[in-house]
């Protein structure tokens, strides 16, 4: 998964270049809208369209019957919430994490998904006609209930359960170091609910990064993370912009 789009490249341009000028800042300031993000918010039959949702923590949302059509929820977390029979036609979802939500009779009709994770998600009756995948993910959902969902389609990989990496005990300490990182802790992106390594985030991190890059960009996170964030996106865009700065 190492398609980058448009979005994250801009993400880095213009003034926030003056953030990274030097390898010698003791924190990366990352632009983004993490910092004041909305956590969660309720809706019942109101109209939200063409909204701009970039970013924003959605976790344990509560929206019933709502139009979100042509709205753009590019690095939202869903963790835990509820979209029940909620319009998301011509949506864009780049980098969103579905984890533990309840999609149930949405309809997501020629909605864009780019390095999306579906986990645990409830897709009953969920329309995905015309929507086009890449580098998506569905790990321990029901998506037989899903409606013109083409799980043949080559930019979708399909999970039961949590898959097992062969990783170097390297890796491996690496990784169980950062997960103790407060914002990392907090965040859940490289847990599972158990405390156990998630394998399938280190499997797209491993897709962006080879394991030396990896485990030098895990050894910085403490150095270089001081605000919450709530998608994998981040640590991925972080570390990209370590090697960039030639800090890693």
């Amino acid at each position: 998964m190492n398609r980058t789009s448009d979005k994250d490249k801009k993400k880095f341009s213009g003034k926030d270049k003056k953030n990274f000028s030097g390898t010698d800042k003791k924190k990366i300031k990352i632009k983004n809208k993490n910092r004041n993000a909305t956590v969660g918010f309720n809706f019942n039959k109101i109209e939200k369209i063409n909204k701009n949702f970039m970013y924003q923590n959605l976790s344990k949302s509560k929206c019933y019957n709502c139009n979100f059509s042509e709205s753009n929820f590019d690095f939202v977390s869903f963790r835990g919430a509820h979209f029940k029979t909620c319009n998301f036609e011509g949506g864009s979802f780049t980098g969103a994490e579905f984890i533990g939500s309840n999609l149930k009779e949405s309809n997501f009709t020629n909605a864009k998904f780019e390095n999306v994770v579906f986990e645990s998600a409830k897709l009953v009756d969920a329309d995905f006609k015309g929507a086009e995948f890449i580098n998506t993910i569905f790990l321990s959902t029901d998506t037989e209930g899903a409606k013109n969902l083409n799980l043949e389609d080559e930019n979708i990989k399909v999970f039961k359960e949590m898959p097992q990496l062969e990783i170097s005990d390297e890796l491996r300490v690496a990784v169980e170091s950062v997960m103790q990182n407060k914002f990392v802790k907090k965040a859940r992106v490289l847990d599972t609910r158990e405390g156990k390594i998630n394998f399938i985030s280190l499997m797209i991190l491993l897709d962006n990064f080879d394991e030396s890059t990896l485990i030098k960009g895990f050894g910085k996170i403490d150095e270089y993370t001081d605000r919450d964030f709530y998608t994998l996106s981040f640590i991925i865009k972080l570390i990209k912009k370590l090697q960039k700065d030639e800090i890693i």
